[in-house]
C-alpha cells in the first residue's frame, strides 16, 4: 500500500468510527493538531478525541476527499467536512449543542509519515464557515463597517 492508499484507509476508518483502527494508524508517539480550535492531541489516549467528538456530534459525519498530493513522506489532501449537527460537539473550551444543521465545510489536512504510519496530522478546518453554518456566527454583517461609496 502507498501512502496515499494508507491516508483514504485512515479517512475511511474516521468514517466508520473505529477508534481503535484510527489510533492504530498513528505512531506510538503520533500528534494530532487541530488547527480550528488550536488543540493538539499526542498519543494513543488522545489523537482519536477529536473523531470520537466530530462523530458524537455529526451521526452522517463524512469527509468528501477532492485532491491529495504526495511529496515524500507528506500527504496533502484538500477535502470538505460534511453532516448534520445533530449532537453535541465537545470543544476544548466547552460544548456546542447541537443545532440540527448541516455544514459543508472546506479543510486541508496535512499529513507527516513515518514508518508507514502518521507521525503528525495538522487538520485546517474552515472553522468560520462551519460556525457560520451551524448558526454560531448568525450575525456577522452586524459587526462590519460599510464600505466608503
Amino acid at each position: 500500500m502507498n501512502d496515499e492508499e494508507f491516508i483514504r484507509g485512515a479517512y475511511d476508518i474516521a468514517e466508520e468510527k473505529d477508534i481503535q483502527g484510527w489510533i492504530d494508524c498513528f505512531t506510538p508517539d503520533g500528534v494530532f493538531v487541530d488547527h480550528s480550535v488550536e488543540a493538539t492531541y499526542v498519543g494513543p489516549d488522545e489523537v482519536a478525541k477529536p473523531v470520537e467528538w466530530y462523530g458524537a456530534a455529526f451521526s452522517n459525519m463524512h469527509r468528501e476527499l477532492f485532491d491529495v498530493y504526495v511529496s515524500g513522506d507528506v500527504v496533502v489532501v484538500e477535502l470538505a467536512l460534511q453532516g448534520t449537527h445533530d449532537g453535541a460537539l465537545h470543544l476544548p473550551f466547552g460544548m456546542l449543542p447541537a443545532t440540527g444543521k448541516h455544514m459543508d465545510a472546506p479543510c486541508c489536512d496535512v499529513f507527516k509519515l513515518e514508518g508507514g504510519r502518521i507521525k503528525r496530522f495538522h487538520c485546517y478546518p474552515e472553522a468560520s464557515v462551519i460556525l457560520t453554518q451551524l448558526g454560531v456566527i448568525d450575525n456577522f454583517g452586524a459587526a462590519l463597517e460599510p464600505l466608503p461609496a
